[in-house]
């Protein structure tokens, strides 16, 4: 088993980075004030549930069916309320999740729950802290949800595995949950009904796959940013297309961060006067794309930021401080904060900026290979080129990883679908945009990495030492990395090996 070397507080919102941080094992805190709100919270459900008069009172998924059901009565027993919640949504397919993902959901969801406003029992937060110590992963199918009343399918998998059914990982091995809970040292869950409906009433995966996929191109932008700076740099380009004065003119805030940024990475460069006047739009244009793309990663930058910090569930509990002392009797609100909307919004305009990146990682490649447009370089960047054949292999992948993005790319968050017997008659399918902009955030990372290494065989066949001294330093980081390619070899695990120190890290 491995041991926790982290610690989140569920008090604060979290971030994207945090979220990553949640597929290996941390400590997950609960602080006073934290345990006082949800116990506050469970007063009130059972307070309004019950009333003053003792008379039972209808709350959705407490003493009703669900979804189109509402209208119907619900079990009477709590265990079997609890059964009734998570066994019909027993309907997922596919793949699992990645863990990654599965986890921050997770995460997500006990600190949606930590706010005190889902009237959940403290032993519930209690046992998805104690969770994250551990490596223990629920198994959850990618396919069933809509993203509408939350991620219920795939929530429902995941709360059914903490309660010991279904399969779970530990330490990486698939298995019977109950198997997997027992070698963590983990307790099953014990719920009622409006435990389990908290549990999967929210757009927990939504979010944290959102969340994650923007953490991956944020670092692809970074990454993408002193490529085109090493790139420019080892052919010589003139830095003119960065001037602080042009790119001010144009308008954009974006333009105007990353014409800094790349102007910082080029300083002390030397144009070699053989380039043309003017450079192909993947280097001249660059600080124009770039900057559209800073400029939409920070709306999405918004949206996850109020999707970590809010509260998904449905229905939800406030006090309301109309008794005469002042202590509130409380209501019960029942709405839509489960509604995936704004994240499938945010999702389709970040699968759109990583097309548009990887388009301009993939042409600034093709570039390069181009003895033609390279500055005299072999083509392919092959030291003896017909014998060997260079990044020949590797372009062709970039090709097909461009098109698999592109076509991935359709947005998914217009797509409505009405289920349920019209009970959700309007859906957002942010799920599906959400894991959709994940898996084409992986892909953007392999095009990053398949410029860095066509850059690190530039130098190794004839193109000239860098002489801005921060693209001297990312060169030579490369060339740590990755070994000439002379002769021909497989350079799958170089591409992998370049994307995850230029994606995850911070070349700069």
């Amino acid at each position: 088993m491995l041991t926790t070397t982290d610690t989140v507080s569920l008090t604060g919102p979290l971030d994207p980075a945090v979220l990553r941080r949640a597929a290996a094992p941390l400590t997950v805190t609960v602080d006073d004030g934290a345990r006082a709100r949800i116990d506050r919270g469970r007063s009130l459900f059972h307070g309004l549930r019950h009333g003053d008069g003792g008379e039972e009172r209808r709350i959705y998924g407490a003493t009703t069916g669900f979804g189109a059901l509402v209208g119907y009565a619900g079990r009477a027993d709590e265990a079997d309320q609890c059964d009734n919640t998570l066994a019909h949504l027993g309907a997922g397919q596919g793949p699992d999740l990645p863990h990654g993902i599965a986890r921050a959901a997770l995460l997500l969801r006990a600190r949606s729950l930590a706010q005190g406003f889902s009237g959940v029992s403290a032993e519930v937060v209690r046992r998805l802290t104690a969770m994250f110590a551990t490596t223990f992963v629920p198994a959850v199918p990618r396919y069933g949800s809509v993203g509408a009343s939350g991620d219920l399918i795939p929530l429902a998998y995941a709360t059914q595995a903490l309660r010991g059914r279904g399969h779970a990982y530990l330490d990486g091995r698939r298995m019977p949950a109950a198997d997997a809970l027992e070698a963590a040292g983990l307790r099953p869950l014990a719920l009622d009904g409006r435990d389990a409906l908290a549990l999967v009433n929210g757009t927990s995966v939504t979010t944290a796959a959102t969340a994650l996929a923007l953490d991956a191109v944020r670092g692809a932008h970074r990454a993408l940013t002193v490529l085109t700076c090493l790139l420019a740099d080892l052919l010589g380009c003139d830095p003119g297309f960065l001037d602080e004065d042009l790119l001010r003119a144009y308008g954009h805030p974006g333009a105007v961060v990353v014409g800094a940024r790349m102007r910082r990475t080029l300083t002390g460069v030397t144009p070699s006067g053989t380039r043309p006047l003017q450079e192909p739009y993947s280097i001249r244009c660059a600080p124009q794309l770039l900057g559209a793309a800073e400029d939409a990663l920070c709306y999405v930058d918004g949206v996850v930021a109020a999707d970590l910090g809010g509260v998904s569930d449905n229905p939800l509990f406030f006090e309301d401080g109309t008794r005469p002392d002042g202590t509130g009797t409380g209501k019960v609100v029942h709405g839509g904060n489960f509604f995936g909307q704004p994240a499938a919004f945010a999702a389709d305009l970040l699968a759109s900026v990583t097309a548009q990146l990887g388009n301009l990682a993939e042409r600034q490649l093709d570039l390069l290979v181009d003895p033609a447009r390279n500055g005299g370089l072999p083509p392919m960047l092959a030291v003896e080129p017909g014998a060997q054949h260079g990044l020949q292999g590797v372009q062709l992948a970039t090709t097909a990883f461009v098109a698999e993005i592109r076509r991935a790319a359709v947005p998914a968050g217009m797509q409505s679908l009405p289920t349920n017997l019209h009970n959700q008659d309007v859906v957002p399918f942010g799920t599906q945009a959400a894991l959709r902009s994940y898996d084409m955030a992986e892909l953007l990372g392999l095009l990053c990495g398949s410029l860095a290494l066509g850059l690190r065989q530039a130098a190794h066949v004839g193109a000239r030492r860098p002489t801005a001294p921060r693209c001297g330093e990312l060169l030579d980081s490369l060339v740590e990395l990755i070994e000439p390619v002379e002769p021909d070899r497989p350079l799958d695990a170089d591409v992998r090996a370049a994307a995850d120190l230029l994606v995850t890290g911070d070349p700069t």
